[in-house]
């Protein structure tokens, strides 16, 4: 699957989940679960509750997506 294929969301960080994945609320007040990308991973910057994020996901599942940038 190309890099275009994939859907970007921006959302709200609203639950944490154990082994690093966070419950997401869109802006279309979807929810989304979400891990984090393996580039966001190195950095060691922990999404919190409240968190303003960017979450990209495919059209095949858009119940499940990854954490790609913190945003402000």
């Amino acid at each position: 699957m190309s890099k275009a294929e994939h859907l970007v969301f921006a959302g709200v960080v609203s639950e944490t989940l154990p082994n690093t994945m966070f419950l997401v609320k869109l802006e279309d007040s979807h929810e989304m679960v979400a891990t984090l990308s393996e580039a966001f991973r190195p950095a060691d910057a922990m999404p919190a509750v409240g968190d303003h994020v960017l979450v990209e996901s495919t059209p095949y599942d858009l119940t499940r997506g990854a954490i790609t940038l913190l945003v402000g």
